[in-house]
């Protein structure tokens, strides 16, 4: 294979995620948005447009990797967010019709506090740091990025979780018409993932508002996204407009679309092959040639950090 052959979407991608692409891009040709399609100048645009709200914030060192993070054309150039289509330019190119202000977030369950919050009253308490984090998806590519937000943990705290609490589910927003990637039945919307309270509890999770000292741009997850460093990209849910306390495991999109390639846990596992690929190697995006891999680590690297919270199980089959 030469370095500069392309891999097709389909051989990444579930068969029913790949033909929603085609969907997608016919149904907005359809909807007269030829003018989403545009050169590659109109990513630009949108980083420009959604960047504009700097934050105040502390960088945590302890925390942060010291590998060289990904540059912003990077970061907001390639991404996953199916609500903007499947492409990992498409959320680039189509997330100008997302309206992240104003925004609130449902918080129910088995909690005390329940309600609805407005975003500055979720922040307000929480002190803002600088953590450069590893990012892994599964499709075998990686980046390094600046996140800037506060510890999950503090945030479920305040919500006072009663002892039947033993999850935490998290529910992306549901409006076709901000997010024209829901008028196709790619997933089952609206996206929703979850974590074990352990884990939502590890100093390592975050919320992420921000990245490279800005408010997050549409792209990404704006205004409030998850970032579980261990985990696969797809546990790391954007845009987020509830939480919810519950006692038993969520059903989560991925593990419900395609079970035997997505689980619940998604750990950052390279001795556990996806059905359709490996997952030992991976590929830096920014790093140059297709052909360019590095070993994956185990827990995304972070296994010194996280490992214990796995003690007894069988990460093979709870994958």
């Amino acid at each position: 294979m030469s370095s500069n052959t392309k891999i097709r979407p389909s051989e990444i991608t579930p068969e029913s995620v790949y033909r929603g692409r085609r969907e997608f891009l016919a149904g907005l040709a359809g909807l007269g948005a030829a003018a989403a399609l545009s050169p590659p100048a109109l990513a630009e645009q949108v980083m420009s447009v959604a960047l504009i709200e700097r934050l105040q914030y502390q960088r945590n060192a302890r925390y942060s990797t010291a590998e060289a993070a990904n540059s912003l054309a990077d970061i907001t150039g390639y991404n996953n967010f199916y609500e903007f289509g499947t492409g990992k330019d498409d959320p680039a190119r189509h997330a100008r019709s997302l309206r992240p202000r104003p925004w609130s977030v449902v918080v129910d369950g088995e909690c005390e506090l329940k309600g609805r919050y407005a975003l500055e009253d979720l922040l307000k308490p929480h002190a803002l740091e600088e953590r450069i984090y590893r990012l892994r998806c599964v499709e075998a590519w990686s980046m390094v990025i600046p996140w800037i937000g506060f510890p999950l943990g503090e945030l479920v705290k305040r919500f006072k979780p009663t002892s039947r609490a033993k999850y935490v589910e998290f529910t992306t927003l549901m409006d076709p018409k901000q997010m024209p990637g829901q008028r196709f039945a790619v997933l089952d919307w609206p996206y929703v993932e979850g974590l074990r309270m352990d884990e939502a509890m590890h100093p390592l999770a975050i919320l992420a508002v921000g990245l490279y000292g800005q408010a997050l741009p549409n792209q990404n997850g704006a205004p409030l996204r998850l970032v579980v460093p261990w985990k696969y990209g797809f546990k790391s849910i954007k845009s987020i407009v509830r939480i919810r306390f519950t006692e038993r495991m969520p059903a989560t999109s991925w593990a419900l679309s395609a079970p035997r390639e997505y689980g619940f846990y998604a750990n950052v596992n390279p001795e556990v092959d996806h059905p359709r690929w490996s997952q030992k190697r991976e590929r830096r995006i920014g790093s140059g040639s297709l052909l360019s891999r590095q070993p994956t680590q185990k827990f995304n690297g972070y296994a010194p950090e996280v490992a214990d919270l796995y003690t007894g199980m069988d990460l093979a089959r709870n994958f």
